[in-house]
C-alpha cells in the first residue's frame, strides 16, 4: 500500500483501509492479524529526542523503509491499516506509543510527550472499531511503547514517558480481565521496549544496562552484546521473529530459540528514537466482533 508525499499530507487525516475492508463480515476470518500503521510525517526531522543527537532524517528514505515494514507484515499474515502521516506531528509514525491493545480492551495512552497527545484521536477511531476503549488520563502519563505483554502479565516501564500513576492506571483497566501489572525500572533507553523484546512465551531479550532485568525472574533471559545496544526491541508475528538490521550478534543469539527470523531496515527510524515496535500496533481479532 503506497504511503502518501509529504504534500499529500498536508490535508485532513483519513484511513486508508486494505482492500475489501468490512467490519460487518469479519466474523468470516476468526483471529485475523490486524496491524495499524502511520505514514512518515514530512516533519519528522522535528520529532521528539531524550537520548540521542538530532542527526539528519532522509524523509523519502525513511516512506521507504515504512513501506518494506508494511510489507513484512502483510507477508506473514497481517491486514495493514494505515493512517497517512501528519505534519502536525512529527512522531507520529510511532504509532505503538498511542494505544494497549489487549484481547480484551484497547487502553488508549495519555503520551509523557504533551506535544504528541493529539496522535492518539485517528488511532483510536480506527481501535474502537475491534475493542472496547478506555483512557488514561493526566496527570497520570502512559506510553504504549513502555508496555511489554507476555500472556496475561503486562510489564510495563516507569521511564521518561510513563509514570507511577499511569502504571497504577493500567493495573486498575486491565485487572478485571485477569491481568498482572509489573513495574520495571527504565534507565537509559526511551521506553521498556527498546530494551526488552519477547523471542517465545518463555525467552526475553534484554539490554540490562537500560532496564532493571531483575522484574523478569522466572523467564529465560538473552542479553544483547554492548555493541548491539537497540536490538533488544523486536516484534513477532505468529512465529515470526523482526529483528533490526545491523545486529549480527543478536541473531546469533536469539537463534536456537527462534530460528524464523525477518531482517528489517529501520535505519532512519533509528535516527528519530524509533525502534522496530513503535512502527506498529499489532493485534488479533477476538470474540468481541
Amino acid at each position: 500500500m503506497p504511503l502518501v508525499n509529504a504534500a499529500t499530507m498536508e490535508q485532513d487525516l483519513t484511513v486508508v483501509m486494505p482492500s475489501g475492508f468490512d467490519i460487518l463480515e469479519r466474523g468470516e476470518k476468526k483471529n485475523r492479524i490486524r496491524a495499524i500503521t502511520r505514514g512518515v510525517s514530512s516533519n519528522i526531522a522535528a520529532c521528539e529526542l531524550t537520548y540521542r543527537c538530532r542527526e539528519e532524517i532522509d524523509y523519502e528514505k525513511a516512506a521507504t523503509q515504512l513501506e518494506e515494514y508494511c510489507s513484512v507484515l502483510r507477508k506473514y499474515g497481517a491486514d495493514v491499516i494505515t493512517l497517512q502521516g501528519s505534519q502536525s506531528y512529527p512522531d507520529c509514525c510511532f504509532v505503538q506509543d498511542t494505544a494497549v491493545v489487549l484481547d480484551e480492551v484497547c487502553v488508549v495512552a495519555s503520551m509523557g510527550a504533551p506535544a504528541r497527545r493529539g496522535e492518539i484521536t485517528e488511532v483510536e477511531k480506527v481501535v474502537s472499531q475491534y475493542r472496547v476503549i478506555k483512557h488514561i488520563l493526566v496527570p497520570a502519563t502512559l506510553d504504549g511503547g513502555d508496555v511489554v505483554q507476555v500472556g496475561k502479565t503486562l510489564f510495563v516501564g516507569l521511564s521518561r514517558r510513563t509514570n507511577g500513576l499511569g502504571i497504577e492506571t493500567l493495573g486498575k483497566i486491565v485487572d478485571p480481565f485477569g491481568y498482572k501489572v509489573v513495574p520495571v525500572s527504565v534507565r537509559g533507553g526511551l521506553h521498556l521496549t527498546t530494551a526488552c523484546g519477547v523471542v517465545d512465551d518463555e525467552t526475553l531479550i534484554l539490554n540490562p544496562r537500560w532496564i532493571d532485568a531483575s522484574a523478569f525472574k522466572g523467564f529465560r533471559q538473552l542479553h544483547v552484546p554492548e555493541e548491539e545496544p537497540w536490538s533488544a526491541n523486536m516484534i513477532r508475528i505468529d512465529e515470526v521473529l523482526c529483528i533490526e538490521k545491523g545486529a549480527p550478534c543478536t541473531v546469533e543469539l536469539v537463534e536456537p530459540y527462534n530460528d524464523k527470523i525477518e531482517i528489517i531496515d529501520i535505519s532512519e527510524f533509528r535516527k528519530a528514537e524509533g525502534s522496530l515496535s513503535c512502527l506498529s500496533i499489532i493485534f488479533k481479532d477476538t470474540l468481541q466482533h
